[in-house]
């Protein structure tokens, strides 16, 4: 349970134990997936989602196996539009395009991160919002700030399912987000405003971002820094949702070091096996629910 640290004594291992409750991310997106496969069958035609991968990745690979996986699992068709390495910005913007504009293709992923000499946001930007499972075009996030988007942001809407539940009551507490990228911090912080609560803001540019921390009712993580977060940064009682993902000694780790945070935590997520297979299953909540509404 605890790798490479010594014998704990019998009143923290109990403490642990009893104290402690794992976000079960692999239980609840199991219970996503048995709701979205009933929805899916009741569809006159089958949804399809289609996924733009430019090179060859073995990492970005891994994701689109694990979003091939669940879609079948549901009932989705996931069709795969591989582009070579070469691609230009213009003939990519054009390939999405099209992609877009195919009526059979009910929503459509850009598989990120595009190559750096590429213009991510000028080419997510190409996907309409009735399409944009990931919440990533510039329209799409602006409908979403003022509350008129009908889909999440999949990490955003992944931490909410956990909270909502485990009954976690995220509005009357203090909650410190950690990082401010585009997949994690910015969509998780505009859900927070939408949602009326009180949050701050901790990224590479905070002073003494431990202050901030150790105030922390909920801490939500996304800067991809393995074990940043130490038990001694955080209070009792801290819940810990870690949505960073990065490789240390060959092992996929968070941001949050579940050894030591665990032991004061009341609840907190795994990883792997917490926010990433939510955020999974809200990709696939997405594409239906902007299926239902292209039937409006």
């Amino acid at each position: 349970m605890f790798r490479g640290s010594p014998a704990l004594p019998i009143f923290i291992l109990l403490r642990y134990i009893l104290y402690m409750v794992l976000l079960d991310g692999k239980k609840l997106a199991q219970k996503i997936a048995e709701g979205l496969k009933k929805e899916v069958a009741g569809f006159s035609r089958r949804p399809r989602l289609g996924i733009v991968v430019v090179g060859k990745n073995p990492v970005i690979q891994k994701f689109i196996e694990q979003k091939k996986k669940f879609g079948k699992e549901v009932g989705v068709d996931v069709r795969i539009y591989p582009l070579e390495e070469s691609v230009t910005t213009n003939e990519l913007r054009k390939k999405v395009a099209e992609l877009v504009h195919e009526k059979r293709n009910s929503g459509i992923i850009i598989q990120l991160p595009l190559p750096e000499r590429i213009n991510a946001q000028y080419i997510l930007n190409s996907v309409t919002p009735d399409k944009d499972i990931d919440v990533l075009s510039s329209r799409s996030i602006g409908n979403f700030a003022v509350g008129r988007n009908p889909a999440m942001p999949p990490v955003a809407g992944a931490v909410k399912a956990l909270l909502d539940e485990y009954g976690i009551d995220y509005k009357n507490k203090y909650i410190v987000v950690v990082g401010a990228g585009g997949l994690v911090g910015k969509p998780i912080a505009v859900w927070l405003l939408n949602e009326k609560a009180t949050f701050s803001v901790v990224r590479s540019s905070t002073k003494n971002p431990q202050e901030f921390l150790k105030h922390a009712d909920i801490i939500i993580s996304g800067i991809g820094k393995p074990n940043y977060i130490t038990g001694y940064m955080v209070k009792d009682g801290v819940v810990a949702v870690d949505a960073g993902t990065s490789e240390s000694e060959g092992k996929v780790v968070g941001d949050i070091d579940f050894e030591s945070v665990s032991q004061k935590a009341s609840f907190i997520t795994p990883v792997p096996g917490g926010v990433g297979p939510v955020t999974v299953a809200m990709l696939f909540k997405n594409l239906l629910v902007l299926v239902k509404e292209q039937k409006q």
